[in-house]
């Protein structure tokens, strides 16, 4: 009826009445309110959008630089990604971290993008589901890769050099999986033949100390080598034995403690110099001067 009778007041003439005509709203009137909410409501949706990123303690300037595809994303799918993640026991303080890190995680699929992810480590690399939130913590960039061009290949890569059974890759070691193959992987394993290890001891070396994969060659290795072979007049035989000597810092650790053992005229194996705490390593050279002192003394009886 109500219709029926809009459509009569609109094929009738104008009223004749001024007042009437000058109280009709016209239809221009209509379309401003019937587009203003949906537009004040847009706003309203996008300001409580900002408000949850600000709440995962994400930078959302540059969460909407980088992912533009954000500003029309609903909330209700942010929240997904977010329910995603947890499900794999990261905490909010994590995944607001992880987010932050990688804004192009807010716009993806958590089926189609994420949770293959954690199936490929669950099932293929064989992490247990307790460790998945470390191995993802440790190495966000892993959410970001694909599981077909890059982490299986790179999983069967290291696996071809050793990493499998007991060495297999864990959740202290899932960072090697997001390293280019041919540059970054390869590119190690051929400046260590460079320096004359043989490529089995190569790969016994790294299977051993996984962190000379991803030691940056130029600000990392090659100072290291330097340092042992020209300095402390080192023999490769002995990095064979304690590849771990490159994981230790060069101007923190290495160098410190190799100047008090020239210092006092003493010597130590790589792994007695660098494995044990500063107050161990100073105790042991206690021990060791007072050890060569009584060996004087005793020399003089």
């Amino acid at each position: 009826m109500l219709i029926n009778g809009g459509l009569q007041l609109l094929a009738a003439p104008p009223p004749s009445n001024p007042s009437l005509r000058k109280n009709k709203p016209s239809f221009n009137c209509i379309g401003q309110i019937s587009t203003a909410a949906p537009t004040a409501d847009a706003g309203l949706l996008f300001r409580e959008k900002l408000i949850y990123l600000a709440h995962l303690k994400i930078d959302t300037r540059k969460a909407l630089t980088q992912n533009p595809n954000l500003r029309s994303t609903p909330l209700s799918a942010l929240h997904s990604i977010e329910r995603c993640l947890a499900s794999m026991g990261l905490h909010r303080a994590a995944v607001g971290r992880i987010l932050d890190m990688y804004p192009r995680l807010l716009t993806s699929d958590p089926y189609l993008d994420i949770y293959p992810i954690f199936d490929f480590l669950l099932n293929e690399v064989g992490i247990p589901f307790p460790e998945i939130s470390k191995s993802i913590s440790r190495c966000p960039r892993i959410l970001v890769c694909s599981v077909e061009a890059q982490l299986r290949p790179a999983l069967e890569f290291l696996q071809s050099l050793g990493f499998v059974g007991r060495n297999a890759i864990t959740a202290h070691t899932t960072v090697l999986l997001v390293y280019n193959i041919e540059i970054t992987l390869k590119g190690k394993l051929e400046y260590m033949k460079s320096l004359g290890f043989e490529e089995s001891e190569v790969r016994k070396m790294v299977v051993r100390s996984p962190g000379i994969l991803t030691f940056s060659i130029e600000n990392n290795l090659v100072p290291k080598i330097e340092y042992f072979q020209t300095v402390m007049k080192g023999d490769l035989e002995e990095l064979k034995r304690f590849p771990q000597y490159f994981s230790f810092s060069l101007e923190g650790k290495i160098k410190p403690r190799h100047r008090m053992l020239v210092q006092y005229g003493l010597k130590l194996p790589l792994s007695n110099m660098l494995k044990v705490s500063d107050g161990d390593f100073i105790a042991m050279l206690m021990e060791m001067r007072l050890g060569r002192a009584k060996q004087e003394v005793d020399r003089w009886k």
